[in-house]
């Protein structure tokens, strides 16, 4: 088990280092952050941007630059924005709480929903139901995140009135965004879960329990349910890793106060500290999760160590 875990944390830390590497190259080829700051209008000289950028920091070579990240990255210490000087790690803690809230409610909709309709369909196969459901996913697979969100703006905001537009307020404030996502997340989860039950079904213990007299509800819920939890918390676990990332495009047109909004403000300033500390800490999050659930894995499963 410790080679098991040596592994999958090397792998991890390399995936970081190649992340992180990747990022902080393309940032800087979106532009000068020296010259942003004169787009107002006002004179500059060859002086005055020389002096901007060993403010910044950005006359130095890349290399430098991104080892001075790396370091200040292992204390959460990522410098200070270009617009307004304040610490980066301070917006961070400001901004991470609405992102992980968020994903959270998304995540709880998308499984309340998914798991009842997955074995819905999978103990109607065949039958009416069954095909409203699938139908149903592949509509919900077919709508892209920022339209779905788009439409329900209009809607219920705009339209009807009865949901604030933008925004992170009262419980109502919650609503279309976790909505936008959990309606996403459950047409493919809710796949998942009809295949994963279709499977467990057909197995031997299954029908033994039926013949013991079991009621039906305690066939599903206690005992094949239950054996197919595995590969299924597996899934979620992963997926809401990837829906930390995907999450970002919806907290803009939903203004929420997100890692999301921070990282398109960042982008329009070009302003590198906060926008490459913004997709480091998503990148760390998605990478410790998908760490945490290969290690889980593991120990529910020894033939996974030896991969």
């Amino acid at each position: 088990m410790a080679g098991f875990l040596i592994k999958r944390l090397l792998q991890a830390i390399f995936v970081v280092i190649a992340i992180t590497l990747v990022v902080s190259f393309a940032i800087r080829l979106t532009g000068d952050p020296a010259l942003m700051m004169f787009q107002g209008g006002g004179s500059m000289t060859e002086d005055d941007l020389a002096r901007i950028r060993a403010s910044l920091g950005t006359d130095q070579p890349f290399i430098v630059q991104y080892l001075t990240f790396l370091k200040g990255m292992v204390s959460f210490d990522f410098g200070r924005s270009f617009n307004g000087g304040t610490s980066v790690s301070m917006l961070i803690s400001d901004a991470l709480p609405a992102t992980l809230l968020l994903a959270f409610i998304s995540m709880f909709v998308s499984i309340a929903l998914s798991i009842p309709l997955g074995i819905k369909a999978a103990t109607s196969r065949g039958s009416a139901a069954d095909q409203a459901i699938r139908i149903f996913s592949l509509i919900g697979l077919s709508f892209p995140n920022f339209w779905l969100a788009t439409m329900l703006v209009l809607l219920f905001a705009i339209t009807l009135g009865w949901l604030p537009p933008s925004g992170m307020g009262g419980f109502a404030s919650y609503v279309m965004p976790a909505i936008t996502m959990g309606v996403i997340l459950t047409a493919t989860n809710v796949r998942l879960v009809r295949t994963s039950m279709l499977e467990t079904l057909q197995s031997q213990y299954i029908m033994v329990a039926r013949a013991k007299g079991l009621s039906e509800s305690k066939v599903l819920y206690k005992h094949a349910l239950r054996n197919c939890a595995i590969p299924l918390i597996t899934y979620f676990g992963l997926q809401f890793g990837g829906l930390l990332g995907g999450i970002v495009v919806i907290e803009r047109v939903f203004n929420w106060p997100g890692l999301g909004t921070l990282a398109f403000d960042a982008v329009a300033a070009r302003d590198y500290p906060v926008l490459q500390a913004v997709i480091t800490v998503l990148s760390l999050m998605i990478v410790g999760i998908n760490l945490l659930v290969d290690i889980a894995y593991g120990l529910v499963d020894p033939r996974i160590r030896t991969e």
